[in-house]
């Protein structure tokens, strides 16, 4: 004879361990749904979440959104090179009165792109298509290394002194020196290149389909 009590007992347990079961399934759920950020998981995530990430993307959201990147320093172009510095008579001759140096040099110019100078009606934005014309490029800085910049030899005329600011000045012609060369090696171009392959990136991220940069 079958043992009502027993019955009880065992639907009991067959029901504790159904709830035991949901309940840890529901948990798995939350830390998988908490923890999938990116790639495959996290489709899956928003899918089953349903929710999807969306952005702005009118003319003035996509000014502001451009424009935090400010000074987009895209590229560094380094340099080493001797320069000379020197001072001359027009009588005596150097050995009496001239005075030079010669300044090993180590600096960097640094290009990029003031998208803080962008303005609204250089965005053309056409349902998921974009166009953006970017301001032009320019050298933002052009500084010698002082650490790895010093006087590698200096003479001076028997009848003057050291002039003292000659270093200075030769320091200065070096920054200009730097920054031409600079130029000549197309730094601006690289720096519009790099700025633009960025943007493109930002704007593929907003959700648009097509963008062109120039």
């Amino acid at each position: 004879m079958t043992n009502p009590y027993s019955q009880g007992r065992g639907s009991s347990g067959i029901l504790f361990t159904i709830l035991l079961s949901v309940l840890l399934g529901a948990a798995g759920l939350a830390v998988f749904l908490r923890h999938a950020t990116s790639g495959v998981l996290a489709k899956v995530s928003a899918k089953i979440m349903g929710r999807q990430e969306s952005f702005d993307t009118s003319v003035p959201a996509v000014v502001e959104r451009i424009q935090k990147l400010s000074r987009l320093e895209t590229v560094v172009y380094s340099m080493d090179t001797v320069v000379e510095g020197n001072k001359s008579s027009a009588i005596l001759p150097d050995v009496l009165a001239g005075d030079r140096l010669l300044l090993v040099v180590h600096g960097q110019a640094i290009a990029g792109v003031d998208l803080a100078q962008l303005k609204p009606e250089e965005i053309r934005i056409v349902g998921k298509a974009i166009h953006v014309t970017l301001p032009a490029s320019q050298v933002f800085a052009t500084t010698l290394d002082n650490q790895h910049t010093r006087v590698y030899a200096r003479t001076t005329g028997l009848l003057v002194p050291a002039d003292t600011n000659l270093e200075t000045e030769t320091r200065a012609k070096a920054e200009q020196q730097l920054q031409q060369s600079a130029l000549s090696d197309g730094i601006l171009d690289t720096a519009r290149k790099n700025a633009r392959a960025t943007i493109t990136t930002l704007l593929y991220s907003l959700g648009f389909q097509q963008v062109d940069v120039q």
